[in-house]
């Protein structure tokens, strides 16, 4: 995991419009920057309508929601669209920029070991570095935790 106050690592990937979406696009402002392993998984699934639910508070906090997967572009725009997803979904196919922020690596799942993404979580600052870090989070209530962290923050 990336520690509080470091750095984070600067990324360009293509969301779910095959539109590039870049961090530094949103300096000045805080960002979550969420890891998913698969889009329309039950996890995955709980997990991004969870931010879905709470995006509101995070639009109205000015926090921008970032996912990413390691999933194809083609698989994240059906994934969004079933889901009404309002934020953006990133693909790291290759597993780079998830590896930046120790969020990828091998699994072992049914007896298969693999490599893939990790559910990690980052808040960015609006300084660019982490401001809030959650490694193998649970999918469930997560982005209500975030928010009251967020709040403690501002405190």
């Amino acid at each position: 995991m990336l520690d509080i106050g470091e750095t984070a690592p600067e990324f360009e990937l293509t969301d779910q419009r095959g539109e590039t979406v870049s961090l530094s696009d949103y300096r000045g402002e805080y960002v979550v920057v969420y890891f998913y392993p698969r889009a329309d998984t039950p996890g995955c699934t709980t997990e991004a309508c969870g931010f879905r639910d709470s995006y509101d508070e995070f639009e109205d906090r000015g926090v921008t929601v970032l996912g990413i997967s390691d999933d194809p572009v083609d698989d994240l725009a059906p994934f969004a669209e079933e889901y009404d997803l309002p934020f953006r979904l990133l693909s790291d196919e290759d597993g780079s920029v998830s590896t930046a922020y120790d969020s990828y690596g091998e699994k072992n799942m049914f007896g298969n070991t693999f490599d893939g993404v990790f559910r990690n979580t980052y808040v960015v600052g609006p300084d660019g570095d982490v401001a809030l870090a959650y490694e193998g989070v649970s999918p469930e209530g997560h982005a209500s935790e975030i928010l009251d962290d967020l709040a403690a923050l501002d405190d």
